[in-house]
């Protein structure tokens, strides 16, 4: 081993931990969860909160918990009301070898930030997504709690993750396909702009592995646990996946994919209906023909559902 190639082996490895905020006094036990991790061999951890608040709301949050937490903590604001501008603020500030994002609202494991390195190492993957476990109150319908609808886990085409999302992910930062790549703010205010983040990361050649143990805990408040939350959920994110679909097909393919996605909406109405006695899957598949919707509706160019920003609405 050459003097350089050692000195190389030996210099810490840097890891930025992005939290983004808006009105949401969870973060304080997010924050301190984080205090809780275990730290990888060799690896420097910083703490970015990147405050998305008109007023730098998160402030006196994060300055109370500077004296307990084992990390810096970057405190970022960025107004206002638009998720993309918080996202790109934590970029922009990353001075790491690696970015990981969480909410806001969620808990970290105490193996978290390991499995998620873990990953990164072993498959050299340009993105790493971990799970996120849904902790349901007992106000939670009973089909939502035995169905699992809030948890979230990638999804497998053709063998690969083609997407994904920042509620528990960890970026290689020096990645050619992520290198300069930012957030759409235009989907700042609907959602979406993960989703469309990661796809066009995916499209320019970069990959994305899964942690299995890279355990994220997120509690479903009584204001998500609905099936009016789910629904809307489910076709603001058609709207995107339909979105990207036209991005992509050249207009001769649009026809097609608007029957194709039409039909797909038409079956898992019917097969809602004839599932009416079992509610976990009658449920299961309204929320797919509803989401197949959406994606009707992106085809078509409506405008997407904004989720975020609004009176009342905190951040994803």
């Amino acid at each position: 081993m050459t003097a350089a190639s050692k000195e190389a082996s030996q210099k810490p490895m840097r890891i930025d931990i992005a939290v983004c905020t808006f009105r949401r006094p969870a973060l304080v036990e997010t924050l301190r969860s984080l205090a809780g991790i275990t730290v990888p061999a060799n690896a420097v951890v910083r703490i970015i909160v990147a405050d998305n608040d008109v007023e730098p709301s998160a402030k006196s949050h994060v300055d109370s918990l500077r004296p307990e937490m084992p990390f810096d903590i970057t405190y970022v604001h960025c107004p206002a009301s638009n998720i993309s501008l918080a996202r790109n603020a934590c970029l922009d500030n990353s001075t790491g070898d690696f970015l990981a994002f969480i909410d806001d609202d969620e808990t970290a494991s105490k193996e978290w930030l390991v499995a998620l390195v873990e990953a990164a190492r072993t498959t050299g993957a340009d993105a790493v997504l971990g799970p996120v476990h849904a902790a349901y109150g007992t106000s939670a319908p009973a089909w939502m709690r035995r169905g699992d609808f809030h948890s979230t886990r990638p999804v497998w085409v053709g063998g690969e993750i083609r997407t994904g999302y920042t509620c528990n992910v960890m970026l290689n930062v020096g990645a050619p396909a992520l290198t300069g790549r930012r957030f759409k703010l235009a989907l700042g205010k609907s959602g979406g702009e993960d989703t469309d983040f990661f796809a066009a990361m995916h499209d320019a050649g970069g990959t994305i592995a899964f942690a299995s143990g890279a355990w994220v805990y997120e509690p479903v408040p009584d204001n998500r646990a609905s099936l009016a939350w789910l629904s809307k959920r489910r076709f603001r994110s058609g709207q995107t996946h339909g979105r990207l679909l036209s991005e992509k097909s050249n207009r001769s393919r649009r026809p097609w994919n608007l029957a194709l996605a039409s039909a797909k909406s038409a079956y898992c109405s019917l097969a809602t209906l004839l599932l009416l006695p079992s509610p976990v899957h009658r449920y299961r598949f309204a929320l797919r023909a509803i989401m197949h919707a959406g994606v009707v509706s992106g085809l078509l160019g409506h405008k997407e559902l904004e989720q975020y920003g609004a009176t009342g609405v905190t951040s994803p």
